[in-house]
């Protein structure tokens, strides 16, 4: 079974409404150089603001991609996030004199190709850092970028409050070491069970060689990709594989989610959706991202792409699809776009779920129970 897109005619199809600012003034607003405060005694929180925000940058530059003297260093922002952008650039510049930071318009939704302008750019660096409203990952710009030697950062939904504490707070050295250690106990696990006590009870294969553990907040080699912040190991489950109940009560694409939601599974595909308002809204979503698509494409359109779990002890379940997928003590799904798992459902979206306190056993080991890890 597949769940039952609806096609609106061409009379309903809303207008596309434009929400981004003017780039021009953004661009002035980033790079205008701040006014120094002649009277020390005036308190000035804007500076304040940017002190941190520049703390962060250089923790980003320094620690995490470890950009090196004269490397080719590409910024891309939009107008949500050029603040952030602004500063990632400032402290990048500080490391490199071949520092580029280049403002596209606001995407639509995840997994949507950047301009070809910035698509070509991001082929020519070594260092590809991108803080934007949707996450670039799984596009194939940076595929192609990543193919060519990059080392990317994507930063989906990143807003300056979050980019000073909660996940990017976190001691990524220490991340790195516990996520190093759990490749052990993924080896030769081929079955894996998801419960939990809200009602999931969820079955699927995976191919134990292909757990990723590089989302450890260190991209310092060629061909690296994580985000920021970051913290968690995924997978991508073997199509067809999945079936079961899956209830989602922690968040749902940047809304944090109330009453809780259940996806009946079959086949790797959702069959339906129940579950109140936030049902409604899920299933909204998924017909708007649809809708572009060929009819043929359409049925897999909610296939589930990946799995995994967090791994940030300073992350929390705010309602960021950044963060939340970090959260120690849940686990996630993403459902749509599989390619850049080696799948074959390329339908040019993907859409995220987390769950709480999941209970998850590869084969006959427990991992997790209610959220926690469980002892060798």
């Amino acid at each position: 079974m597949v769940l039952p897109f609806r096609r609106r005619s061409s009379e309903e199809e809303p207008v596309p409404k434009d929400e981004d600012e003017d780039l021009e003034a953004v661009l002035e607003s980033v790079a205008e150089p701040k006014e120094t405060v002649d009277n020390p005694t005036e308190t000035d929180t804007t500076n304040d603001t940017d002190l941190d925000l520049a703390d962060s940058a250089l923790t980003v530059v320094t620690t995490c991609m470890d950009i090196r003297r004269n490397e080719n260093v590409l910024i891309v922002c939009d107008p949500t996030t050029a603040e952030v952008g602004a500063a990632l650039h400032e402290a990048a510049m500080t490391r490199s004199d071949r520092v580029l930071l280049m403002l596209m318009p606001k995407g639509r939704h995840h997994g949507q190709e950047p301009p070809s302008p910035v698509a070509t750019l991001m082929r020519q660096q070594q260092v590809v850092i991108a803080p934007t409203k949707y996450s670039l990952t799984h596009t194939r710009a940076v595929r192609t970028a990543l193919s060519d030697g990059a080392r990317i950062v994507t930063m989906p939904g990143m807003t300056a409050e979050m980019f000073q504490g909660g996940g990017m707070s976190a001691d990524f050295s220490v991340v790195k070491q516990t996520i190093t250690r759990l490749s052990s106990r993924l080896r030769r696990r081929r079955i894996v069970n998801v419960r939990s006590e809200a009602g999931t009870e969820l079955t699927f294969e995976v191919a134990w060689r292909e757990w990723n553990f590089d989302d450890n907040g260190i991209c310092n080699r060629p061909k690296m990709l994580m985000n920021l912040p970051a913290g968690k190991v995924f997978i991508m489950p073997r199509e067809g594989t999945m079936s079961g109940r899956l209830v989602l009560d922690g968040s749902w694409e940047g809304t944090l989610i109330d009453e809780p939601v259940t996806l009946e599974i079959e086949q790797g595909v959702i069959a339906s959706i129940t579950g109140g308002e936030m049902a409604s809204r899920i299933r909204k979503e998924f017909q708007d991202a649809v809708e572009p698509l060929r009819p043929k494409d359409q049925d897999g359109a909610s296939t589930i792409a990946e799995f995994g779990f967090g791994m940030n002890p300073a992350a929390a379940l705010t309602g960021s699809v950044l963060e939340d997928e970090k959260c120690l003590g849940t686990c996630y799904f993403m459902f749509g776009d599989n390619t850049a798992g080696g799948g074959t459902n390329r339908v040019g979206f993907t859409l995220s779920g987390v769950m709480r306190e999941p209970s998850v056993w590869l084969d006959n080991e427990a991992l997790l129970e209610q959220g926690v890890f469980v002892d060798e």
